[in-house]
């Protein structure tokens, strides 16, 4: 045996040892990954889909600039609020899908994600007499909170004035929640003039049009301020928001799915079961058919199946329930690809050759329809997690990616991993019956 092939295998038996490292067990921490990342359908969670109405975007922004500009925001917001692996992606020109595993609160999800958290800040309506204005229920009316900016024009407090800090604090006498923000040099310079025109009067804290606090104006206030009135998971939701910065566009539930965790569970067994039996029959049926090079066939599909795990840890890949099925029909591709090769062996080996011929010989003229074949799939895949992608067919797309890596794989593989066992094996046992002639 050659010493390349030596070398050769000397590698396979080491990237084997270290994938069989990183997987084994499968929820053991390797390289900064804890197990295997698991989708929506296994592990459980929210599962949402949101429509931008990109008619209220900025004249300024394109499209595609706006709905960029929500999904940074609303992956600030989600990992803010600590979701594990979440999934946020755009889909087609103005929808984004949104995925968070372990999330069970989908109504919490919703309102954290979708709401635009316009923060504006609104004065009590007086009549000519200097009085406060209410409306037929009692209600005190707002008109919007205006001071001279540093460039002598009248703005607006907005809440576009924050600085990305806000955090929720207790008060110190009453042990409530409270929402702590501090503004911007601009907007230290409105807050000041507001607050020192409204002493001993509401000042009125609007999220979205929708009125949150009123405290009373106690003293003059420049560059920090407090929300109050807010239940502890309010205030952090409220600050999350707020840090994020608000929407470029309003959203809309379109679709929304919460999924049991249990109902992943059962189908991970399932799943295992189905692939134990099938990986059985497949291995029997190797031996008895193909004997000395079925068990090669079978070896090299331990070390195919050990790697793809890693990769799947290691990238990471989101496994789904239907990436689990393109994991078991890539296995089954990788077998199909050294019977090809087996029968070109078989073939050669009845025409006379020797032994150590009919191996090349086998694998070369058995190699164009391992790639044509292989091929034809990697189209197939890619044009899936296409339309997967326009249509939000989030389970398409994670069997699209799966089959592509799982048959890129498989063709290393038959080609590399099962012909080095083959030409080690092929100088210890010499005999044709060996090989099923």
């Amino acid at each position: 045996m050659r010493k390349g092939n030596i070398y050769l295998l000397l590698f396979i038996l080491a990237l084997f040892g270290f994938a069989l490292w990183a997987v084994v067990p499968l929820d053991s921490e390797r390289l900064g990954r804890h197990g295997l990342t698991l989708g929506l359908d296994l592990k459980g969670g929210s599962h949402l889909v949101y429509e931008a109405d990109l008619s209220k975007k900025d004249p300024s922004q394109t499209d595609d600039q706006a709905m960029e500009g929500v999904k940074q925001k609303i992956e600030r917001r989600v990992n803010a609020y600590g979701v594990t692996e979440p999934i946020i992606q755009r889909q087609g020109g103005n929808r984004i899908l949104v995925q968070l595993p372990g999330v069970k609160d989908i109504d919490e999800a919703i309102k954290l994600i979708g709401q635009t958290a316009e923060l504006d800040f609104r004065e009590q309506k007086l009549d000519e007499g200097g009085k406060p204005v209410f409306d037929d229920e009692g209600n005190p009316e707002w008109v919007i909170a205006m001071a001279e900016g540093s460039d002598g024009q009248q703005r607006e407090l907005a809440g576009k004035y924050l600085k990305p800090n806000a955090t929720v604090v207790l008060a110190p006498q009453t042990n409530e929640p409270q929402v702590a923000f501090e503004w911007d040099e601009e907007g230290a310079l409105l807050f000041e003039q507001i607050t020192q025109r409204n002493l001993g009067k509401p000042l009125g804290i609007f999220l979205d049009n929708q009125l949150i606090s009123w405290p009373i104006v106690k003293a003059v206030i420049s560059n920090t301020g407090i929300i109050e009135g807010l239940t502890l998971n309010e205030g952090e939701t409220l600050a999350i928001q707020l840090n994020s910065g608000s929407l470029d566009v309003p959203l809309k539930v379109i679709q929304e799915q919460d999924v049991d965790a249990s109902l992943g569970a059962d189908s991970i067994r399932k799943s295992i079961l189905a692939g134990e039996i099938g990986l059985a029959l497949l291995v029997l049926f190797m031996l008895i058919y193909y004997r000395l090079p079925g068990f090669v066939a079978c070896c090299a599909l331990g070390v195919y199946g050990v790697l793809l795990l890693a990769i799947f840890k290691l990238i990471p890949v989101t496994l789904t329930l239907p990436g689990i099925a393109a994991f078991i029909l890539s296995v089954g591709m990788a077998v199909d690809a050294n019977v090809l090769i087996f029968e070109r062996l078989k073939e050669e080996l009845r025409s006379g050759r020797t032994l150590g011929a009919a191996v090349e010989v086998g694998f070369d003229r058995a190699w164009t329809a391992i790639r044509d074949s292989n091929i034809t799939t990697f189209i197939a895949c890619i044009i899936l997690y296409w339309f997967g992608g326009v249509l939000g067919a989030f389970m398409v797309r994670g069997f699209a990616l799966t089959l592509f890596i799982g048959v890129a794989l498989s063709m290393f593989s038959a080609i590399v991993i099962t012909r080095t066992f083959l030409r080690f094996v092929v100088h210890w046992v010499t005999k044709p019956s060996a090989y099923g002639v």
